[in-house]
């Protein structure tokens, strides 16, 4: 419908373009708005104020102009003049009973739009490190990503879900060196454990594994593992030096086979354990990219060969340098460290370009607030490689935190001590932890009570939206239990017999799902959807404790069944797009 009154309204210009009442050559924006009640009709547009300078007349002259040169429309019913010069638009019924039609035409289709074209999107989110279990932190970007993807989809974009797998670089050897200490620990030795290595129990799990495939052969004593090294935290000494030796140890004693042994057994067995987690709650990847791969293909290698032909890099102190300042960057950036070794920015780059170089027109990145730096360095990359900077987005997360009983759930990744995604789903529901991570903008902080989640009451959000998808199906069940049966077609002849002001609330707002659609894709903003959920339930919620369906009026009856089983598409739709169940039965 909204597309339908744009085409109107544009019409309406280009004819006043053509009569000399407006520059032919004026670029003529046409936006239209909800209005907040139906006395000012269903929209409204200020276009009238936007052109009027351009027309040298009046807002309410020329938007009288532009109302006499609207062609004619089933839809509409009416234009006035409001205010300064807005124009507001008023539907005829036949616009709003025609939107339930067009729901039990198209079903789960219903909502589907044609924005995106031929525009190929690659949404990349969660990538986390796998060093360990998810945790509550990696909810949010998880429900985020997931959602965004799907409503970008239904938008019409064609859509590529990526998780970026951390699988090379020094928090890798880290955590192949903390397997391996657990695996000395399960052989007997007793090898001081550094306190700022990774210390969760599933490292013990996966040492185990190791254990049971090798037995002792990868045993060294704890004379060999410590001998020479320099001194820990425990003994006043650099934790990070002390980890740096502590690899390059476990490199001497274990060889390239064996520690190839740890670090390939950490990664597959907490990888594989991020897959199931990520498929429980609900959440889906087309391609897992590896790192490693990355940098064995040359693609790093090829990132920093662009930028050297378009001039941007420079040596200094033994290392290459992004000359990242020239492009917008606070400062410049190492690419090539003196030792040779090429930095993590330089696999963002590549990894960026590679993005491009498959096909994809716009890269979208989900990551979290503490990755704000991001944004300049990688927008400053893709000018250095004569990319439009404006196919990168970066999408930063707020953070959760949980309260519980009212009081913050204090958690710590590095010590092990933290909610993991899977407990959070286990107590509240994944339906619950889908719906909560979204309900509030992601550049917004979260605050995600864990009381209320769990609760079975209409100030749960969740709870409240599924019960009114709930309760329309129980009304269908009383429907066959009276052995009655729905007519669609003689419900949708007698549409017009809705004219209660509940009955119009819901088909306004079941109206309005397309367009909450757009703006959700077009935002990157899954909680305007949410939002708009929680605003169906209440209209339908209203309805059903002030009217009664099952009624012995025939044509009244099935046209009230109609609405509520749009309704209940609308709701199963949105639900379905966050990631949330749609239950028959509360």
């Amino acid at each position: 419908m909204k597309e339908h009154l744009e085409e109107l309204l544009a019409q309406s210009i280009l004819h006043l373009q053509r009569d000399g009442v407006l520059p032919a050559d004026a670029d003529i924006p046409v936006q239209l708005e909800r209005t907040r009640s139906p006395e000012h009709g269903e929209f409204a547009s200020n276009i009238a104020m936007v052109l009027a300078k351009q027309a040298r007349m009046a807002p309410r002259q020329l938007a009288e102009l532009i109302i006499n040169k609207v062609p004619k429309s089933r839809q509409v019913d009416h234009m006035e003049i409001a205010g300064p010069g807005f124009i507001n638009i008023f539907l005829q019924r036949c616009a709003l009973t025609g939107v339930i039609k067009d729901v039990l035409r198209q079903k789960k289709k219903f909502g589907r739009l044609q924005r995106g074209g031929r525009n190929r999107i690659t949404v990349e989110y969660v990538s986390a490190n796998p060093t360990g279990p998810l945790h509550v932190g990696h909810g949010r970007g998880a429900a985020y990503g997931a959602s965004l993807a799907s409503i970008l989809t239904e938008a019409g974009y064609k859509v590529q879900r990526e998780y970026y797998v951390n699988d090379n670089g020094r928090q890798m050897d880290i955590l192949a060196v903390c397997v391996w200490l657990r695996y000395l620990e399960l052989c007997g030795e007793s090898v001081a454990f550094p306190v700022n290595g990774y210390r969760g129990d599933y490292f013990f799990d996966i040492a185990r594994i190791v254990r049971a495939e090798h037995g002792d052969k990868l045993r060294f004593t704890s004379f060999d593992v410590n001998e020479g090294l320099p001194p820990s935290i425990n003994d006043g000494g650099d934790g990070e030096v002390y980890l740096d030796a502590l690899i390059k140890r476990a490199h001497q004693l274990l060889g390239e086979e064996g520690y190839l042994v740890f670090f390939n057994s950490a990664l597959d067995n907490i990888l594989e354990d991020i897959k199931v987690d990520l498929a429980d709650f609900g959440v889906r990847f087309d391609h897992w990219f590896s790192e490693r791969e990355l940098e064995e293909s040359g693609a790093v290698q090829h990132a920093i060969d662009v930028l050297r032909e378009n001039g941007h890099l420079y040596e200094k102190d033994g290392a290459t340098w992004f000359r990242a300042s020239d492009l917008g960057d606070e400062k410049d950036r190492v690419v090539v460290r003196e030792n040779g070794r090429t930095t993590y920015f330089a696999s963002d780059i590549a990894y960026f370009l590679n993005k491009l170089e498959r096909g994809f027109d716009t890269a979208v990145y989900v990551f979290g607030a503490d990755h704000h730096g991001y944004v300049a360095r990688l927008r400053a990359a893709a000018q250095g490689m004569g990319e439009d900077p404006d196919k990168l987005e970066i999408l930063l997360v707020q953070f959760a935190v949980l309260f519980r009983f009212g009081e913050k759930v204090a958690m710590s990744t590095r010590s092990g001590q933290f909610i993991t995604l899977r407990e959070l789903r286990e107590e509240v529901s994944t339906d619950a932890a889908r719906f909560f991570y979204v309900m509030r903008s992601h550049d917004q902080h979260l605050d995600f009570d864990l009381d209320l989640a769990k609760s079975r009451t209409n100030e749960n959000p969740v709870f409240y939206i599924q019960y009114a998808h709930a309760r329309i199906c129980s009304v269908f069940r009383k429907l066959d239990d009276m052995d009655l049966r729905h007519n669609q077609e003689i419900g949708n002849v007698a549409l017009d017999l809705l004219t209660e002001d509940h009955e119009m609330a819901l088909m306004r707002n079941i109206s309005r799902f397309p367009e909450t659609i757009e703006s959700a894709a077009r935002l990157r903003s899954p909680h305007l959807l949410a939002h708009y959920l929680h605003s169906l339930a209440t209209d339908l919620h209203s309805y059903y404790n002030a009217h009664q369906f099952l009624i012995e009026n025939e044509n009244l009856r099935n046209a009230r069944l109609n609405l509520i089983y749009a309704t209940r598409t609308v709701l199963a739709k949105g639900l379905g797009l966050l990631g949330v169940s749609a239950p028959e039965e509360m």
